[in-house]
C-alpha cells in the first residue's frame, strides 16, 4: 500500500517519514521538547496518519514518541534546574526564546502551578518550554515527573489515536480541536485537578490512627 497524501501542513513532513520513518518522529518530539523549535506534534500526528494506512505500527509511533517527550522534557528541566534563568536568557534566543517568551510562559507557570506541566503538552509555545520553566521554578523532580508522564500520555494518546483513525481528515480534525483548545484545557485541568485531589483523600485516610 502506497503512504496517503497527507493533507495541508503535514505534506512537507512526508519525504522526512519515507525516508526516516520512527527515527525522525523521536528526533523531532525530542527536540521540540527541551525548546528546539521544530514540528515535534506534526510529525506525530503525521506518522499517525501513516500508521492508520499501514505504512507504520501505531504502537511503535506512541512508545517511540512518549519516550522522546519524557527524555526531551527531562532534558529541559536538568538545562533550567541548573543553569536558571541566566543561561535561558544568555542562550535562549538561539532556539527563538527570547527573554520576554520565557518570562511569559514563567508567569503563566507560577499563576498555576505544578499541575500545569501536564496542561501546558496540548499549549504550543509552552509545550516547547514547559521542562525549562519547571527546572527553573525549583519544581521537585519526581513532582515533574509525575506530571510530566501524565501529560505525555495524554497528548500521545489523543494525536496519535487522532491520527491513526482519522486518516487524511486530520487535518479537519485538527482545525476543530485548535478552535476548541480552550475547552480542551480545562477538560486537561479538571482531569488533573480530579487525579490529585484522590491522591490526596487517600493519602489523608491512610494518615488517620486506627481505632
Amino acid at each position: 500500500m502506497a503512504p496517503p497524501p497527507l493533507p495541508g501542513p503535514l505534506a512537507h513532513l512526508a519525504p522526512l517519514l519515507d525516508q526516516y520513518g520512527y527515527l525522525v518522529v523521536g528526533a523531532l518530539v525530542f527536540l521540540e521538547d527541551f525548546g528546539v523549535p521544530v514540528p515535534g506534534e506534526t510529525i506525530l500526528i503525521a506518522a499517525s496518519v501513516y500508521a492508520g494506512a499501514g505504512q507504520l505500527n501505531v504502537v511503535a509511533v506512541a512508545t517511540i514518541a512518549l519516550a522522546a517527550a519524557v527524555i526531551g522534557d527531562n532534558i529541559g528541566y536538568l538545562i533550567g534546574r541548573s543553569g536558571g534563568r541566566a543561561l535561558v536568557h544568555r542562550y535562549g534566543r538561539y532556539i527563538f526564546l527570547p527573554e520576554k517568551r520565557f518570562e511569559a510562559a514563567e508567569a503563566f507557570f507560577h499563576r498555576h502551578g505544578a499541575p500545569i506541566i501536564t496542561v501546558a503538552r496540548f499549549i504550543d509555545g509552552l509545550r516547547q518550554v514547559n521542562g525549562l520553566v519547571a527546572g527553573t521554578a525549583g519544581v521537585e523532580w519526581r513532582r515533574f515527573l509525575t506530571f510530566n508522564v501524565l501529560g505525555a500520555l495524554l497528548w500521545v494518546g489523543t494525536w496519535t489515536t487522532a491520527g491513526y483513525l482519522a486518516g487524511t481528515n486530520i487535518n479537519k480534525i485538527y482545525e476543530e480541536l485548535v478552535r476548541y483548545q480552550t475547552y480542551l484545557f480545562f477538560a486537561v485541568l479538571a482531569l488533573v485537578v480530579l487525579v490529585i485531589a484522590r491522591h490526596v483523600i487517600r493519602r489523608r485516610r491512610g494518615d488517620r490512627p486506627v481505632r
